[in-house]
């Protein structure tokens, strides 16, 4: 299974400078979706399109056995891109600033590699996913039928890792990437003129109180043994120096890895929020999404991960902590067993100037890694869907 796949690298690397190129914004990766299943098709594998939207699934069965579901993500960032490159973004406002075209590009390299050696037996799902920048396309998928349609013992997805040196891959059982929540609060008094402030409830100054009070969350109401953060990210009123405003907007995050940590903080900040406005004679309307839960691997799975990163001369250790981004690949491994490796891209030179992590204007994928991810996702094939039995 670990056969040479130099041949396909530049092919490789060229078709994931066009998708970087051409990039395209959660559920309309058509241009995107398009190549990947005409890509599948000449490999012979079954293609079946507009999976979750606009999602694709490349089906490779050889033989009896098992079935292994591999991911890769299709879409781009809402952002400019800012690095000079070749191939940077032809669309003003959209960048493919997380690396989703090198993931795309990986998982293709995978397929084609497996299509053509078939040293395995039972069937292999490639899933390319759409939507995965908040959007939610891994649940848009499963609700389209996807573990129904093509069924998966395990499944399995990687993102690269500026963090990590090139060369390093790292995983752990449990809690991997944080569960993400929304929430978006508005504070309404009467407005006034602001030389009579007696007059009217002050809905900046509340909403100053909640920003501090909100602050002060995670360290009050949550287990100083689990993790949690909480960020305000904006706050909105007013247009005059001379006039208070008759409303202002809140919006913040909440990451967490455990169900029990998220309901302690909705209470907590439902309750707060409610406290200080009647204080203050305001109003408030709280709303909190819970959009991507907790991304939990499973132990035999995540074992399993990091042996094939060993086996492909990666440098494959037990990752100590979850990180508090979040991942909607959670979705599905809350349908299946599975497990989500971080791989490592490493800076493109030298010198932490040039650092350029996940979702930086200047970010670009290295295809020096490419093979890596080329080589793991084959790996993982092939220990799921060896002809003997799965080591724990």
């Amino acid at each position: 299974m670990t056969d040479t796949i130099d041949d396909l690298l530049p092919e490789l690397v060229r078709f994931r400078r066009d998708l970087h190129a051409h990039p395209e914004l959660a559920f309309g990766e058509h241009r995107t979706a398009g190549l990947v299943a005409d890509a599948l098709r000449e490999l012979g594998l079954e293609v079946h399109e507009g999976v979750g939207g606009t999602g694709v699934v490349g089906v490779l069965r050889h033989g009896e056995g098992r079935a292994v579901g591999l991911r890769a993500d299709m879409d781009a960032l809402p952002m400019e891109e800012r690095s000079g490159l070749p191939h940077a973004s032809l669309f003003s406002g959209i960048h493919h600033g997380c690396g989703h075209d090198g993931h795309t590009a990986m998982l293709l390299g995978a397929a084609r590699h497996l299509a053509r050696t078939r040293g395995f037996a039972g069937t292999v799902n490639f899933i390319f996913q759409p939507a995965e920048e908040g959007k939610g396309g891994a649940l848009a998928m499963v609700k389209d039928g996807l573990f129904e349609r093509f069924p998966c013992d395990a499944v399995y997805a990687l993102h690269n890792w500026p963090d990590l040196p090139a060369g390093q891959a790292r995983t752990r059982p449990g809690p991997i990437m944080a569960a993400a929540d929304r929430f978006d609060i508005t504070i309404k008094g009467r407005g006034g003129h602001a030389a009579m402030p007696h007059r009217t409830p002050d809905a900046v100054l509340a909403a100053s109180q909640i920003v501090v009070q909100l602050n002060t969350l995670v360290s009050r109401r949550i287990d100083p043994g689990e993790s949690a953060v909480l960020s305000v990210t904006r706050i909105e009123g007013g247009h005059s120096h001379n006039v208070m405003p008759a409303e202002v907007a809140l919006t913040g995050t909440v990451r967490s890895f455990d169900a029990v940590s998220q309901d302690a903080i909705e209470s907590a900040l439902k309750d707060s929020v409610e406290g200080l406005c009647h204080a203050a004679g305001c109003e408030a309307d709280v709303v909190y999404t819970r959009y991507y839960p907790a991304t939990v691997n499973t132990a035999v799975e995540a074992s399993l991960a990091l042996r094939a990163a060993a086996s492909v001369g990666l440098v494959a250790e037990v990752a100590e902590r979850p990180a508090f981004t979040s991942e909607d690949f959670a979705f599905m491994l809350r349908e299946r067993p599975g497990a989500y490796l971080w791989l490592g891209q490493g800076p493109r030179r030298t010198g932490e100037a040039d650092y350029r992590p996940l979702h930086h204007p200047c970010y670009d994928f290295n295809d020096a890694v490419m093979a890596h991810g080329v080589r793991w996702f084959v790996a993982v094939a092939g220990l799921e869907l060896a002809q003997v039995p799965r080591l724990a």
